[in-house]
């Protein structure tokens, strides 16, 4: 699988991202600084509301731009055996009680967890070493065991293959 694919993917979703949640600030602050939104008592607060998520959104928008910049200068690498999993690589994993089940999981820099749709019907989880799966994998090797917990039970996988 491509990896420069999957990056290029990351990015355009994440540039839509940014284009919502810069239209969600522009939209929160017009509503907050509209003259019909001027608070007339103190129980009059879809101004100040309208404000904080103004706020909020611009936030957001900051933290995908830093996202963009990360993801725009990560370069993946083949992966190396000597060194295990590391960002970049393309994991397969499969789940220690169901040897039907498996994932794809593609490790990058921060800011890019979703899920990407490929041809054939294909999905690739994109999640970030500082997630609890992704430290969990840092520098595990082909059939390995990573187990994390999640809320109140314990998942284990194996490491099927890493590209």
């Amino acid at each position: 699988m491509d990896k420069l694919l999957l990056q290029r993917l990351v990015l355009e979703r994440l540039t839509q991202d940014l284009l919502q949640a810069e239209q969600g600030a522009r939209t929160a602050h017009e509503t907050a600084t509209h003259e019909e939104n001027i608070a007339e008592s103190k129980y009059d607060t879809l101004g100040l509301e309208a404000s904080y998520l103004a706020t909020g959104q611009a936030r957001r928008a900051e933290a995908i731009r830093q996202a963009i910049g990360q993801w725009q200068q990560f370069r993946p690498r083949a992966y190396d055996a000597g060194q295990g999993i590391q960002l970049g690589a393309l994991v397969c994993l499969g789940h220690v009680d169901d040897d039907e089940k498996q994932q794809l999981l593609f490790l990058g820099p921060d800011g890019g967890s979703m899920k990407l749709a490929l041809e054939g019907g294909q999905w690739v989880q994109v999640i970030s070493g500082a997630a609890p799966l992704g430290r969990a994998l840092l520098g595990k090797h082909e059939g390995d065991e990573v187990s994390i917990q999640v809320a109140a039970s314990r998942q284990q996988f194996e490491v099927l293959r890493v590209d």
